[in-house]
């Protein structure tokens, strides 16, 4: 009899915490991620669904002299909104993957925002003093932009992996609008 009113108090203790973990409202809530808030600023709130764009063998060669090395995945997603898209791409600084999004508009970089940089130098290329360059820049030739970039002494990996990440946004981009 002891021992049947300890277990029923184990598991109304238990429940009760239960219910008390699972149906309380976090006071945690999660911050949207940089990738939502981006679309979000972007699409006013009123974000399209994504899209894919299947890599097949002449996409990913195109992508190999863009970047230097080949491509792992099979698809990039983007989201398109009439002439405009927005792609969110990764290219390794020096040792850690930097994440932009890069928004053309009838093939020309609207805007590029670095969504999170993970390196321990070079972080200067976050800033909107260097990502403007990047405005209006379009791409006639398949590895060049049509400007010069400046660079920032001590940031030249970071600053390389953004100019890939623009060209092959632009490049992207092209794929899908002409298609």
């Amino acid at each position: 009899m002891k021992m049947m009113c300890i277990t029923s108090l184990k598991r109304i203790a238990l429940i009760g915490l239960y219910v008390l973990v699972c149906l309380t409202p976090s006071t945690y809530a999660e911050e949207p991620s940089e990738q939502t808030q981006f679309l979000r600023s972007v699409f006013a709130y009123d974000v399209p669904d994504a899209k894919t764009l299947w890599l097949n063998k002449n996409i990913k060669q195109d992508i190999k002299k863009i970047l230097r090395h080949d491509y792992a995945g099979l698809r990039i997603r983007y989201w398109q909104e009439g002439p405009r898209t927005l792609w969110v791409l990764n290219e390794i600084g020096k040792y850690k993957p930097i994440t932009v999004g890069v928004v053309i508009n009838e093939s020309a970089i609207e805007q590029l925002n670095v969504l999170t940089y993970r390196e321990s130098h070079g972080w200067e290329v976050k800033h909107d003093f260097f990502t403007k360059q990047f405005i209006g820049a379009r791409l006639p030739k398949l590895n060049k932009l049509d400007r010069q970039i400046d660079g920032i002494s001590g940031a030249t990996l970071s600053v390389r992996a953004l100019k890939k990440l623009a060209r092959l946004a632009l490049y992207l981009d092209k794929s899908v609008t002409t298609q």
